[in-house]
């Protein structure tokens, strides 16, 4: 079903709304930098962990997210941000773009650290994200998520499928 899924930035669509997402982040040059799949289940390496600390970090920096299913893939990421302001009334003062900036920001600088490559451009430039606008949607991208790791090599980042 997100197998050919495209990045599209809904005109006019206000990125704090209240709602869920499903985000991809994959890795620079989608380089397998997190680790490995072994019969069918994620071992995550330094690096992974990292990603794995920063990602479940990200409410302790951002009052009004909420985090969902999330995978660790040898050289991307899936997750789910719920944007939720509790009150309802307002759209939630931080930006979807602006809560990725901090989780890559955040988690190249932790591996650029332990790596001794200060600096050194870690994601990919852009993310894919889809704004999920069902709770069917969003059980068919939950069960993504949790079988990705099952079907690795038939996924488009496999490196050999890329």
């Amino acid at each position: 079903m997100f197998k050919n899924r495209h990045s599209i930035r809904l005109k006019n669509f206000d990125y704090r709304s209240q709602g869920a997402y499903f985000i991809t982040i994959c890795t620079k040059d989608r380089k397998n930098l997190l680790g490995e799949i072994k019969n069918g289940e994620m071992i995550l390496n330094a690096c992974g962990e990292i990603i794995r600390f920063t990602w479940f970090d990200l409410i302790n920096h951002n009052r009004y997210v909420l985090l969902d299913h999330f995978v660790i893939m040898p050289n991307h990421i899936h997750g789910i941000i719920i944007m939720n302001n509790r009150a309802g009334l307002e759209p939630a003062p931080t930006a979807l773009i602006e809560i990725i900036r901090q989780f890559k920001t955040f988690s190249a600088r932790r591996i650029n650290k332990i790596q001794m490559t200060p600096g050194m451009t870690f994601w990919q430039r852009n993310y894919y994200e889809r704004v999920i606008r069902n709770d069917e949607e969003l059980n068919c991208i939950r069960q993504y998520i949790e079988e990705n790791p099952k079907t690795w090599e038939s996924d488009k980042n496999y490196p050999v499928n890329k």
